[in-house]
């Protein structure tokens, strides 16, 4: 289904088409001359503190349609479920983990987990992390957006989307990845600096919100139950794995950025959160319940309040905010596959990275197959989140605190079972849906029996592990 009409001048499509260009001009000349691993995956470990924090505000804030939603849908108590949350586990990450990953001189979260726990528990997480990092959400997004700039099908305004996130990411790597990050950064944080002055001097300020929202709106926790908050806060915990925390860790020039720059990064996320809730209050507001899509909040409230060139310039910042997390993500999914799976499945060097194309090109089908068949930015996030978080965690995290370890057939079972268990009540509700509600057993979300099954098995390999010196592994 089409984005409602959108008018667009030609000013508007002028700028649009420049972002493109600009894209593609700082992504194909951002190639290093060196043809080594380090600097295709990260950089060369050469990220200077500004440049860490603008790939990682940048890359972890691609959900922007998904956040419009979350608000239309439960006005600030969304909040609380796509933002407070990763504001706990980001500072967790920050103080706890962002400088050990720094000091480790790897290239993956799947190295880690081979150097702790071994190939089998490494090549399972490696399938869980491509899982995890899939750029589906993204690309479901930027296909929206391009139906409303070029009226489009959605299938065409995906495989365009792909083709340009893809195309230099190919031969610059992540080095490309981090500088068009850097372009994006700046150009999201002006679109949305455009449209609420407009929000406010053309409808009105907090008196115009408080008369046309309902109450709840303006209230926070209205209409949230609390195992749907919790389900929503251990999501939360995607950060504690999430592959483009770590790749930026890794590729840091001084190994005390992580921990300062993702403290920085914090306080960008907290001020563009603030940005997109109130303008999609203002759509809400605006719009009230005749929009049959809330995911297409922004885009049409643009449409109604902005004039030409203004319009434009808030189509690219919607736009960058979420190109920068699609190629970031297909180039992490891409390497995931080809380098931490199909490498190390057969055994061959993993200080190349033969795979690569064959990688984009996968990642680039199975988040085509994913966003084709969740057609909802929210409800990908939940599926994703919901069945690959338990298995991850426990695996990941121990691996990085000495006094965690366990032997690694607990962390191997436990990651199966947790994955299976989380999967299988999952396959049980949707079976057993009710107007449309999956209907879980005893009402308990399905991330609960995996995360709960997974500690167990992992206390009782707590329970037996041997207490070996430090700095040895178990």
């Amino acid at each position: 289904m089409l984005i409602p009409t959108i008018s667009l001048t030609l000013i508007d499509y002028l700028i649009i088409l420049a972002y493109f260009i600009a894209v593609l001009i700082i992504g194909f000349k951002s190639k290093s001359s060196e043809n080594s691993v380090s600097d295709y995956l990260i950089a060369g470990r050469t990220l200077t503190l500004p440049a860490f924090v603008a790939t990682l505000v940048s890359s972890f804030y691609g959900g922007v349609l998904g956040i419009g939603e979350f608000t239309f849908r439960y006005g600030i108590s969304g909040w609380l479920l796509y933002a407070l949350p990763y504001y706990f586990f980001i500072a967790i990450f920050a103080f706890f983990l962002a400088n050990k990953i720094s000091k480790t001189h790897l290239y993956s979260i799947p190295d880690k987990l081979n150097l702790v726990y071994g190939r089998k528990v490494s090549i399972f997480g490696s399938m869980l992390i491509f899982l995890l990092s899939t750029p589906a959400p993204y690309l479901f997004m930027m296909g929206l957006l391009v139906q409303w700039i070029f009226a489009v099908n959605l299938v065409t305004a995906m495989i365009f989307s792909l083709a340009v996130s893809i195309l230099y990411l190919i031969k610059g790597g992540f080095r490309s990845d981090v500088r068009v990050n850097i372009f994006e950064f700046i150009i999201m944080f002006t679109g949305f600096g455009i449209i609420l002055p407009f929000c406010f001097t053309t409808l009105g300020g907090m008196e115009y919100l408080e008369s046309r929202l309902p109450e709840q709106y303006l209230t926070f926790g209205s209409g949230i139950s609390l195992q749907y908050f919790f389900a929503w806060f251990f999501i939360g915990a995607w950060v504690l794995v999430d592959p483009a925390f770590y790749q930026r860790c890794f590729a840091v020039k001084d190994k005390k950025t992580p921990k300062k720059g993702i403290l920085i990064s914090l306080g960008f996320w907290f001020i563009f959160d603030v940005m997109t809730t109130f303008a999609g209050l203002y759509s809400k507001a605006f719009f009230q319940d005749d929009l049959a899509n809330p995911s297409h909040s922004f885009p049409v409230l643009a449409d109604k309040i902005l004039p030409a060139a203004a319009r434009g310039f808030f189509a690219i910042g919607l736009i960058a905010t979420i190109m920068s997390s699609l190629h970031s993500y297909i180039f992490i999914s891409a390497t995931t596959f080809g380098r931490d799976i199909i490498s190390r499945i057969r055994n061959e060097n993993e200080e190349k990275y033969f795979y690569n194309k064959t990688g984009m090109a996968v990642s680039a089908l199975f988040s085509f197959a994913i966003a084709s068949l969740i057609p909802s930015v929210v409800d990908i996030w939940y599926v994703i989140g919901t069945l690959i978080i338990p298995a991850l965690l426990i695996s990941v995290v121990s691996a990085y605190i000495n006094n965690l370890r366990i032997h690694s057939k607990y962390i191997f079972t436990a990651m199966i079972a947790s994955f299976s268990a989380s999967l299988i009540y999952f396959i049980i509700g949707q079976l057993n849906k009710v107007d449309g509600t999956a209907m879980y057993l005893f009402s308990i979300e399905p991330m609960y029996p995996g995360l709960i099954l997974g500690l167990i098995i992992y206390f009782i390999g707590f329970g037996k592990r041997k207490f070996l010196k430090t700095g040895h592994t178990v």
